[in-house]
C-alpha cells in the first residue's frame, strides 16, 4: 500500500516500510538473513497494540503518519544504529491504520556479527523511532477517544543514548 525504502549501506540491507497489513516475521527474518554466513546474531523486537494505555479500556487505535517524513526518519535512525554499531543489517516495520489488541505493531530487527551489538542497535531503533519517527496515534475507548501524548518514560529512554559516544557503543 505505502512506500518502501530501502538502501544499502556498505553493503548491508537497510529497510524501512510502512504498511496497514500485517507482516510475517519468518518471512522477514529470512528476508535479512538469506545467504547470509557472516552473521552471528539477529535480534527482533515485536510491539503489539495493548489494552491499556492512558486509559484502561483500549479496544482500537488508529495510527496516522505523514509518509515521505515518516519513511526519511526510519531510515536515519537505521543509519545512526549503522554508525554507532557494526551491523550488517536493519528493518523496520511499521504498521498503520486502525489497529486492534493482540495486532502487531512494530517489528524492529538488528543484525551484526556479535549479540550485543544487534541487541543495543535493536534497543536503540526502537527507542529512537518512539520519539522521532512522525506518528500520530488516537485510542479508541468506551469512553470516547483522544489523541495520545508523548510519554516522558520514551523521551527518557531516547535521551540515554546522547549520553553515550558512538567510539564507546563499538568496542
Amino acid at each position: 500500500m505505502l512506500n518502501i525504502s530501502s538502501m544499502i549501506l556498505f553493503m548491508y540491507p537497510i529497510t524501512s516500510r510502512i504498511q496497514t497489513q500485517c507482516f510475517d516475521i519468518s518471512y522477514e527474518i529470512e528476508a535479512l538473513h538469506q545467504g547470509r554466513t557472516d552473521i552471528g546474531a539477529l535480534v527482533s523486537f515485536l510491539g503489539y497494540v495493548r489494552d491499556f494505555n492512558e486509559k484502561p479500556d483500549v479496544i482500537a487505535l488508529t495510527l496516522e503518519h505523514y509518509p515521505e517524513m515518516t519513511e526519511q526518519a526510519l531510515d536515519e535512525i537505521q543509519l545512526n544504529a549503522t554508525q554507532r554499531w557494526p551491523l550488517l543489517g536493519t528493518r523496520v516495520i511499521h504498521r498503520v491504520g486502525r489497529l486492534e489488541p493482540t495486532d502487531p505493531i512494530v517489528l524492529v530487527l538488528a543484525v551484526s556479527s556479535h549479540r550485543q551489538h544487534a541487541f543495543d542497535a535493536c534497543s536503540f531503533i526502537i527507542d529512537q523511532l518512539k520519539t522521532q519517527a512522525p506518528f500520530w496515534k488516537k485510542e479508541h475507548t468506551a469512553s470516547g477517544d483522544y489523541w495520545v501524548s508523548a510519554r516522558y518514560s520514551d523521551e527518557h529512554a531516547a535521551k540515554r543514548w546522547n549520553d553515550l559516544e558512538s567510539s564507546d557503543i563499538q568496542t
